[in-house]
C-alpha cells in the first residue's frame, strides 16, 4: 500500500503523540520482569496499549467530532463529566510524568539544574506548541518522529544483533493478564480519545477536504502509527527479557539507562537523553493542546479558554512533576482502574453505527462499565483491605473483572431489543 505524504505526517505524527514516557520505560522493564514469557506479556500489552488505542483513532475517524462526541449518547451530562475527568487525569497524571522522566533520565544525570526549572522551561516549549497549534501535526510528524524512531531502532537492532544468552524463566503467574494491565500505565486509550480529537480539530484547520476524504486519511495514518508501535513495544519488551540475568535492577528507568549504554556504549545516554526528551515531549503537547481544545468548546470556541487552558495545564504539570516517577506510576494505578475500562467501552461502542448500537444499549453498557469498575479501583487503592473480596465476579483476580459483566449486559441488551422489535413489527397478510 501507497501512502500519501498528508498520510505519511498524520502516521508520524500520531505515532509521536502516544509514543510518551510510559511507552519508553514501561516495554523493556516488561520483558525484563517476564524473561521467557516475553511473548505472552508482548500479546497482553499490545491489547490494551496498541490495539485500543488504535480503535480509538478509528472511532474519531468515524465520528469526526470531539470527545463529546463519543459519549454524547450516553447522556450530554455524562458526557462532559466523563471529559472532564480524561482530560483532569491527563493534565495531572501523564502529563507530569513526561517532565519527571525527562528530569531524571535527561537533565540531572548531566545538568545541576533543578526539578522545578526543568520543568518550567519543558512546559514552557510545551505551552509554546499549543499556542501554534495549527503546525503541531506538521513539526510532529515531519521532524520530530523520524529522529524518535531512528534512535528506537538503532538500540533495538544492536540488542537484537549482540551475543546475549537467551532470556530465562520467571515467576510471573498470568502474564497475558500483566502485560494487559501494565499497557493500562501507558495511557494509550485515553491518549487515544483526547490525541484523535486533537488530530481532527488540526486537520479541520488545514484541511478543507470531505468527512469522508478525512476518515480515510485517519485510518491510514492510525494503522502506520499502529504498525510502528506494536514493532517497538516488541522490540523493547523482548531486549528486556534478554537482560533478565544480565542485570540487578528494581527501576524502569535504570534499566533503560543500562541498556542505552550497553547498547550504543558512552553515547549512548546521550541519545537516551534526546530519545527522552522527544518522546515526553510531543506527549506533552498532545496532552496540553487536547485540554485547551476541549475546555474552548465548552466555552463557544473561546481564545481566551483555549490559551488559558492551555497555560493551567502547564503550570499544573510543572508543580505535580515535582513528585517524581516512581510516585505518579504509583498514584496512576487505582484511577486507571477505574476510568481505563469506561474508555475502552466507549471506544469499542462508538466503532459501530448508530443502528447497531443504540442509545438504551450505550447506556446499559456504560453503567455496568462504572459499576463493575469500583472493585478494582477498590482493590487498587487499597489492595490489603480489599483482597479477597470480589473474587464472586469472574476474572476479578486479575484486575478485569468488568469484561465479562460488559460482555452480558451488551448481549442481554441486544437480545431485549431484537425481540421487542420483533413482536411490534406488523404481520403482513398473504
Amino acid at each position: 500500500m501507497r501512502f500519501s505524504k498528508g498520510t505519511l505526517v498524520t502516521g508520524f505524527a500520531i505515532f509521536s503523540l502516544f509514543f510518551g514516557a510510559g511507552n519508553l520505560i514501561l516495554p523493556p522493564y516488561l520483558g525484563y520482569t517476564a524473561g521467557s514469557n516475553w511473548f505472552w506479556v508482548s500479546i497482553g500489552f499490545c491489547v490494551s496499549a496498541v490495539l485500543i488505542p488504535l480503535l480509538g483513532i478509528f472511532a474519531h475517524a468515524r465520528v469526526q467530532g470531539s470527545m463529546l462526541d463519543l459519549a454524547n449518547k450516553a447522556h450530554p451530562i455524562f458526557s462532559v463529566i466523563f471529559c472532564a475527568l480524561v482530560y483532569l487525569v491527563a493534565i495531572t497524571l501523564p502529563g507530569p510524568r513526561t517532565a519527571s522522566v525527562t528530569y531524571e533520565m535527561a537533565i540531572e544525570p548531566y545538568f545541576e539544574i533543578s526539578s522545578l526549572t526543568s520543568s518550567a522551561i519543558y512546559f514552557g516549549l510545551a505551552l509554546l506548541f499549543a499556542l501554534n497549534r495549527s503546525r503541531v501535526l506538521n513539526a510532529l510528524g515531519k521532524y520530530l518522529t523520524p529522529l524518535l524512531l531512528l534512535i528506537l531502532t538503532t538500540i533495538i537492532c544492536i540488542a537484537l544483533f549482540a551475543q546475549l544468552p537467551p532470556a530465562t524463566g520467571s515467576e510471573m503467574l498470568s502474564p497475558v493478564t500483566s502485560g494487559l494491565l501494565e499497557g493500562y500505565q501507558t495511557f494509550d486509550a485515553i491518549g487515544a480519545i483526547v490525541i484523535g480529537a486533537v488530530v481532527v480539530i488540526s486537520l479541520n484547520l488545514v484541511n478543507p477536504d470531505s468527512h469522508q476524504v478525512k476518515k480515510n486519511l485517519m485510518i491510514q495514518a492510525g494503522s502506520l502509527a499502529g504498525l510502528g508501535l506494536l514493532l517497538i513495544y516488541i522490540g523493547m519488551i523482548y531486549v528486556g527479557s534478554l537482560y533478565g540475568s544480565q542485570t540487578d535492577l528494581t527501576s524502569r528507568t535504570d534499566l533503560l539507562a543500562f541498556l542505552s549504554y550497553d547498547t550504543l556504549g558512552s553515547g549512548g545516554r546521550i541519545l537516551l537523553s534526546i530519545l527522552v526528551g522527544l518522546a515526553c515531549f510531543t506527549t506533552a503537547v498532545g496532552i496540553v493542546t487536547g485540554t485547551a481544545d476541549f475546555v474552548k468548546g465548552l466555552f463557544k470556541n473561546s481564545q481566551k479558554a483555549y490559551v488559558l487552558t492551555a497555560t493551567v495545564a502547564a503550570a499544573l504539570g510543572v508543580l505535580i512533576g515535582q513528585t517524581g516517577v516512581a510516585y505518579i506510576i504509583a498514584v496512576a494505578v487505582p484511577a486507571l482502574s477505574f476510568i481505563y475500562p469506561l474508555v475502552i467501552v466507549l471506544i469499542v461502542l462508538n466503532l459501530f453505527s448508530d443502528r447497531f448500537v443504540s442509545i438504551l444499549i450505550f447506556r446499559l453498557v456504560a453503567i455496568v462499565t462504572i459499576v463493575f469498575s469500583i472493585p478494582d479501583f477498590l482493590v487498587a487503592l487499597n489492595a490489603e483491605n480489599y483482597e479477597g473480596r470480589f473474587t464472586w465476579i469472574p476474572f476479578s483476580d486479575y484486575g478485569v473483572g468488568w469484561i465479562l459483566p460488559v460482555l452480558l449486559t451488551f448481549v442481554f441488551g441486544k437480545s431485549i431489543e431484537h425481540f421487542y422489535l420483533k413482536s411490534n413489527t406488523p404481520k403482513t397478510e398473504n
